[in-house]
């Protein structure tokens, strides 16, 4: 084995670098009546302010469309995005809040990282959010979008991930949330002050995953191998019978262990047949009522490796359709289900993106990407027309002959029953490459056209407008932009009076909730520099949502990869290098070096070393970074003297999170375990410039109710929000 040497910086920083910065302010112009116009940016979305400076009340003009959905029974769009959820009438106008939901308009701070979740009731009605109150745990909030007036449902519910910790029932009626791994429900009553605590509304122990509704309304609950079906009425009986299988009855039993944070199901519209997906790895399709003797003739699918975007569309004629991206191209599987009969549908024809909805009567379906809008037919599976040749973000059903889609520039509906498939602008969206005030109105041009609203009706559009000249003054106020050292703000518009001695900002009355320690993001100078590290031992299970959380963010990371883990994956060892990650070496095999029936040699450590690197190329064509850990942080002088003769350098953990720990490890070495939300508030306490925080990839052979990796994208928010850069641990060692 060669010498190798650790390589030089390849990029000298010369100025410090903010991530946390990701708001910046352009397009001042302030009309003699002192309403201020401006663009707000946040990562890549942006949208037009108006602000009354005598109040400090705040107008949204235009909403991103990065989701959609209907709400109010149809007659309002929602548009969520950086700057908050924004209702439009489907009839068009100008966005306006949610009421009770952070958004910049309500003087929120846009964070960065991912969306604050939300649960809208089907009505519309009422909306279910998560306040964070600590970095991974908040207040689960019932929102009346009425009136914007809130009550708190629970507290210390852990701040969603990949899922919504709360589902509602489709009459709006009641919902169910989980909390500490148990379900609890919620009846919607006039009075809610009455409600009974909250411990005598627990359903029993689960995931959110555990629970679904079938098209009548049913409830059902899958547990172990175990699909119970309940009525609704028997559902509130629950907190004096004791459990659910005291009032349920058997939907069916399958041959396949269900894991409720790993694992999803669906229930076919006729409550007939179930499709289960075991963690994103293969998908099964039992009928009801089935009991695991057949199992081999049932419909099975191997989902390929790198496979993410998975979306099931299943229809009330009994079309089953399975979407997914893998290396950037859409794959298909279709199956048409008829009483306890499959049979197989595949096509060669596939849709542009897997991102896609079935129509209300299940005959038509919309898929959309950044190549355009695609309307399908979705039981002979051939696609139809392409409404949009632009980038679509989202897009949504109003009824089965209109549809709501967002592009860069508009929010439109679409008529697909109409030849001409005509659209209607309902707002703009995103691009808008020139604004500013007429004598009555604003104007906003998006590509060559230009629109116009008098900042009460819908944009309109417009011919020959006449701009003001852009001022930056009036007889009260003079405005300027003032660029910041650190905080969550490039710059902030700067508001000094001409009649008095006061400045101040316009985002002086903003917060983010307190729900994160940004002092650290508040001090001048250089962000806390991490080493955020990755360890795979011998399974995959984590990687490819741990992959797309860091690509999501920009973020390059350190993976630590076994020999073992290698030869079983090495489509998986392929897909971290071609990510552009820096990938380490974990030793050849998961050997405990504090063993003692191990005798450990300078030239066992240097072979080891050798023969990971040789699985490693074989399997990538690539050379692993000179950097190791041996397996389990087990080490000692000779293990690192002999590992640095060989050319490597030993890394070692500042913060254990303690992922590692299984539940029979935890019984064994008489230690508790600790839940990831609670390693992620451990993790933010105890972060130091330079630290290395290793998390344990794969599923553990002793168990664990639920992993670290599950919630990265919560542990990746609470460090760039707290001021932390993620870096490599070559970057860190290099000091």
């Amino acid at each position: 084995m060669k010498e190798k040497k650790i390589p030089a910086f390849l990029l000298v920083l010369l100025f410090p670098v903010f991530l946390l910065q990701s708001v910046s302010f352009s397009g001042l112009n302030l009309l003699s009546d002192d309403r201020l116009l401006y663009r707000v940016d946040s990562g890549d979305q942006h949208a037009i302010f108006i602000t009354a400076l005598a109040d400090m009340s705040f107008q949204q003009l235009t909403a991103f469309p990065e989701k959609l959905q209907l709400i109010d029974n149809g007659r309002t769009v929602l548009a969520v995005n950086r700057f908050g959820a924004a209702r439009i009438p489907v009839s068009g106008g100008l966005p306006s809040p949610l009421p009770g939901y952070p958004s910049f308009a309500a003087k929120n701070t846009p964070l960065p990282g991912d969306l604050q979740k939300l649960e809208v009731s089907f009505d519309g009605r009422w909306v279910l959010y998560v306040e964070p109150t600590s970095t991974a745990y908040g207040n689960l909030l019932l929102i009346d979008t009425a009136n914007g007036v809130k009550k708190t449902i629970s507290e210390r519910v852990e701040l969603p991930a990949a899922d919504f910790p709360a589902k509602w029932h489709p009459d709006s009626r009641y919902f169910i949330y989980c909390k500490d791994g148990r379900l609890y429900y919620f009846p919607i009553i006039s009075d809610l002050s009455v409600l009974v605590d909250e411990r005598f509304r627990m359903l029993g122990a689960g995931g959110i995953n555990s629970i679904t509704w079938g098209s009548f309304g049913d409830f059902y609950f899958l547990t172990g191998t175990t699909l119970y079906r309940i009525n609704n009425h028997e559902l509130f009986t629950r907190t004096v019978y004791g459990d659910f299988l005291s009032i349920g009855e058997v939907s069916a039993v399958i041959p396949v262990e269900f894991n409720p944070t790993l694992d999803r199901y669906w229930i076919s519209p006729d409550s007939r047949s179930v499709l289960v997906n075991k963690n994103d790895k293969s998908f099964f399709v039992f009928p009801s009522g089935f009991q695991d003797a057949a199992f081999s003739n049932l419909p099975f699918i191997m989902i390929p490796h790198g496979t993410e975007k998975i979306n099931v569309l299943w229809s009330s004629s009994g079309i089953l359709a399975i979407t997914a991206m893998h290396k950037n191209k859409t794959i298909a599987w279709r199956f048409e289900i008829t009483g306890n009969s499959t049979r197989n549908l595949n096509s060669a024809n596939v849709p542009a993106s897997s991102a896609g909805l079935l129509s209300p009567d299940g005959t038509k379906a919309v898929f959309w990407s950044g190549s355009g809008l695609e309307l399908w037919d979705f039981i002979n599976w051939r696609q139809i027309q392409k409404l949009k040749n632009e980038q679509i973000f989202s897009c949504a059903w109003i009824n089965n002959n209109n549809i709501v889609s967002g592009s860069e520039r508009f929010i439109e509906s679409v008529n697909i029953s109409d030849p001409g498939y005509q659209s209607r602008r309902l707002c703009l969206s995103g691009i808008t490459e020139e604004f500013g005030f007429g004598i009555s109105q604003i104007f906003a041009r998006t590509g060559n056209e230009w629109f116009s609203t008098d900042g009460q009706n819908q944009w309109t559009s417009a011919d020959n407008p006449q701009l003001r000249t852009v001022s930056l003054s009036s007889e009260r106020y003079r405005v300027f932009l003032e660029p910041q050292n650190a905080g969550y703000y490039i710059n902030v518009p700067v508001i000094r009076s001409a009649v008095s001695s006061n400045t101040t900002t316009l985002v002086s009355g903003h917060s983010v909730n307190g729900a994160y320690d940004s002092s650290a993001s508040r001090l001048p100078g250089r962000q806390t520099q991490i080493a955020l590290c990755f360890d795979l031992y011998d399974d995959d299970t984590g990687l490819l949502q741990t992959l797309a959380a860091l690509k999501k963010r920009n973020i390059k990371a350190t993976f630590f990869l076994n020999g073992d883990f290698i030869r079983r994956h090495p489509l998986a060892a392929a897909a971290i290098a071609e990510a552009g990650h820096e990938t380490a070496s974990l030793f050849y095999a998961p050997i405990d070096f504090s063993d003692t029936r191990y005798r450990i040699a300078g030239d066992f450590i240097a072979g080891g070393l050798a023969r990971n690197e040789d699985e490693f190329f074989h399997a990538t064509g690539s050379e692993l970074s000179p950097l190791w850990h041996p397996p389990f942080f087990r080490s000692s002088s000779l293990i690192t003297s002999a590992a640095a003769a060989a050319g490597y350098a030993t890394i070692t953990r500042t913060i254990d999170p303690g992922d590692w720990l299984s539940r029979e490890e935890a019984v064994r070495l008489s230690l508790r375990q600790i839940s990831p939300s609670q390693m992620i508030e451990q993790i933010i306490q105890k972060k130091s410039s330079d630290a290395v925080i290793p998390v344990r990839l794969g599923a553990l052979s002793g168990g664990r109710d639920e992993y670290l990796f599950q919630r990265i994208d919560v542990l990746l928010d609470a460090l760039i929000r707290s001021g932390c850069k993620i870096i490599p641990v070559s970057e860190v060692i290099r000091k």
